[in-house]
Order: C-alpha cells, then sequence, then structure tokens
C-alpha cells in the first residue's frame, strides 16, 4: 500500500516538472520572437531614413544658417544705389532673388572701396559681397567666386567737346599761361633797356625822338620801344647811335613777334589735342582718373598710363569736370549710367571697350554658399528672372 502511494506521488511530481518545463520553453520562444520583431523595425526604420538621405542629397549639403547672412556692398549705380540707406540697383535686387530662392536670411554691410569689401570678407567680417566686383585671377587666389553675374569691362570717358564755346576759354587760358607771362616779363625788361638806350642818345640831338629831360622824355622813349618791338614805330631815331639802336631793335622786334605767334599757335595746338581722345592710344600724356585698387588702375598702369587714383568713382567725375584729369577710366556699364544721367551733356563715351570682365558674387575659400548660390543664379537665368532685372536697370531707351 505504501509503495504504491509512494509511486503515485513521484508520477504526480514528475508530472509537474513536466509542465513547468513545457511552459518555460515556451515563454522563451515567444520572448526571442518578440526581439527579433523589434530589431527588425528598427533596422527597417534606419534603412527608410537612410533612403531618404540618399535620395535627397539636398537636404543634406544645404548651408543652415543659424543667423542671417552678412552680405559686403558697395554704392556703384546702377549696380548699388543707396537712397536714404535704402539700397536698389542690379547687383542689390539680383541678390534678393538669388536669397529668396535658397530661403536665406541676410542683413547688408555697406564699405566704401572694393579694397575694403574684400578684406572685410577675407577677415570674416562679413559672409560674401556683391556689388560691381570683376573676377580676376589675382582674386581667385584669396576667395571663391560665384558663376558670372555680369559681363562688362573697361572704357573711356571723357568732357563733352563744345565746338562753340571751347575756342574762348583756351584764348582766356593761353593768355594766363605761365609760357606768356614769362614772355611778357621778358619783353617789359627789353623795352626798359632799349628806351634808356634811346632816351641818353636822343635827348641832346635837336631833332631828337625824345625831350631832353628825363620826364617825360622816358616816357616817349618807352613807347617807341614798344610800338617797335610791336613792328608799329612810325617814327625813327635822328642820332647816328640812335637809328643803330632802331635797327637791331626792329630786328629784336620780328623776331619776337615770330616767337610770340609760335608759342601761342603751340599751346593752342597742345589743347586741343589734349581734348582729342578717341581711344587707348591717345592716353599716353594724359592724365586719367580712375578708383583705388580697381582693375582699371591695373591696366592703366600695366600700360604706362599717368593714372590720378581716388578714393571713390565720384571723384574722379569731378577730376573730369574740374579739369584735374584729361579722361577717365573705369567699368563700362557705371560711366554710361553716369553719362546718361548726372553727367548727361556734360561728358562723353569714346573708344570701344579696352579689356572685357566679368563680375561676380565673391565669397570665401571652401564657403558651403557656393554650390547653392550658383544653382540658384542658374534657375533664375533659365525661368527669365535675370533678364527682367536686367531690362530695368540697363534698357537702352532709359540709358
Amino acid at each position: 500500500m505504501i509503495n504504491a502511494i509512494a509511486v503515485r506521488f513521484r508520477q504526480i511530481i514528475a508530472c509537474r516538472k513536466s509542465t513547468i518545463t513545457y511552459f518555460d520553453r515556451h515563454y522563451r520562444k515567444n520572448q526571442t520572437r518578440r526581439s527579433l520583431a523589434l530589431y527588425t523595425c528598427i533596422g527597417l526604420l534606419v534603412t527608410i531614413l537612410a533612403l531618404l538621405l540618399i535620395a535627397s542629397p539636398g537636404l543634406a549639403q544645404k548651408p543652415q544658417a543659424q543667423q542671417p547672412l552678412l552680405v559686403a556692398t558697395r554704392v556703384i549705380p546702377p549696380f548699388v544705389l543707396s537712397d536714404n540707406g535704402e539700397l536698389s540697383g542690379f547687383s542689390i535686387d539680383l541678390w534678393r532673388s538669388i536669397a529668396n530662392q535658397i530661403g536665406l536670411e541676410y542683413k547688408f554691410i555697406e564699405y566704401s572701396t572694393v579694397a575694403e569689401l574684400l578684406s572685410g570678407i577675407q577677415d570674416k567680417k562679413a559672409d560674401l559681397g556683391i556689388a560691381a566686383i570683376s573676377i580676376t585671377a589675382e582674386r581667385e587666389q584669396n576667395f571663391d567666386f560665384s558663376l558670372p553675374i555680369f559681363a562688362g569691362g573697361l572704357q573711356i570717358m571723357v568732357r563733352n567737346a563744345d565746338s562753340k564755346n571751347s575756342a574762348f576759354p583756351n584764348i582766356l587760358q593761353l593768355f594766363f599761361s605761365a609760357s606768356l607771362l614769362q614772355v611778357i616779363g621778358i619783353a617789359l625788361v627789353l623795352i626798359v633797356v632799349a628806351a634808356h638806350i634811346i632816351w641818353l642818345s636822343e635827348r641832346h640831338h635837336q631833332e631828337g625822338l625824345v625831350p631832353k629831360s628825363y620826364f617825360p622824355g622816358i616816357f616817349k622813349a618807352g613807347w617807341w620801344a614798344a610800338a617797335t618791338l610791336a613792328t608799329q614805330a612810325d617814327e625813327m631815331p635822328k642820332g647816328v647811335l640812335g637809328r643803330l639802336v632802331g635797327i637791331v631793335w626792329m630786328f629784336i622786334g620780328v623776331l619776337f613777334v615770330a616767337y610770340f605767334t609760335a608759342s601761342a599757335t603751340t599751346s593752342l595746338t597742345v589743347q586741343q589735342l589734349q581734348g582729342d581722345i578717341k581711344g587707348i592710344d591717345d592716353l599716353p600724356g594724359k592724365v586719367v582718373a580712375t578708383t583705388a585698387g580697381s582693375t582699371a588702375a591695373r591696366y592703366l598702369k600695366e600700360h604706362h598710363i599717368s593714372i590720378l587714383e581716388v578714393p571713390k568713382i565720384e571723384e574722379a567725375y569731378n577730376a573730369l569736370q574740374t579739369k584735374k584729369a584729361d579722361a577717365v577710366v573705369f567699368d563700362a556699364p557705371v560711366l554710361l549710367f553716369y553719362a546718361a544721367n548726372e553727367g548727361k551733356g556734360k561728358v562723353q563715351i569714346v573708344g570701344s571697350i579696352l579689356r572685357e570682365e566679368s563680375y561676380g558674387i565673391v565669397l570665401p575659400n571652401n564657403s558651403s554658399y557656393r554650390k547653392s548660390i550658383n544653382k540658384a543664379l542658374l534657375s533664375i537665368k533659365e525661368n527669365g528672372t535675370y533678364q527682367s532685372l536686367y531690362d530695368k536697370w540697363f534698357d537702352a531707351e532709359k540709358l
């Protein structure tokens, strides 16, 4: 009896152990399945994110500005104009279109010269610059440039020739020139010397040319000397010495008149030639105004032309009008805009383009914005926005 109970107890215990083992194995199997499902979901999510990044590289490469970009510029009509602090112009409108295309926030910083603008970008005081900045090999060593935003070049501007009013000022300028004053001084000295010789030789002659007394004798002798020097004498000395002096004096008078005529003719001819500037070949020997550090200044130095360098182009215009310079050499569109507006009727553009140049947006080396700016610029050119801006600021009828 006891053995039967013991066997039954062992059977019950064995059955319970089998049940626990079964449920434990089942639980472990379900836990493994749940972990495998979780890891599979995580892997799928990572794969989807990676595919999205690969399919949209622009999203990964597009620069994210944490604060507004600092855009350097300078006033240079018609590319950049300032009206009570409000900027406008071709370059300003173009940048606004580019920034809108990319979705950038920005703030303009004004500089006085190109050299200061470039220095500001190099010193990281600005993120990029736009105005009328020429793309050159020298600048490419220190900066990055966008695709060209404008094709221009250098040209010559001179004072407007007015044949009706040019003769009288030239004659006045001749009479007040240093060379003429020098000739007049020499003539006065010769007249005084000749007058005294004539008075000394004629004062004791009974029918002498001059009275015996010094006054008014010296005045009449001086009048005779001056008239003879101008080959207009109507009376000759009576004494032998006086006549010899008179003959010599008449020859001196002929030479003097010939010298004065030649000097006056040469001076007037030079003045006329100085106003006859038609191209680059006429610039040697002239004073040409342009801005310091510009590509125009470097071009003129390469051709050994005398330069008047000024900080701003407006000072070059003033130098031309005040005759401190014979011509201005600068960017063609800038000169054309001035000649059609403030300088209308006062200046004229002469000759053809001296050297073709392209303007661009200047950036620091390896700038992350270069690619997106170029992409936006190409898009603006393709959709017609660029042409609209060009027509707005460079329409031939408006100029």
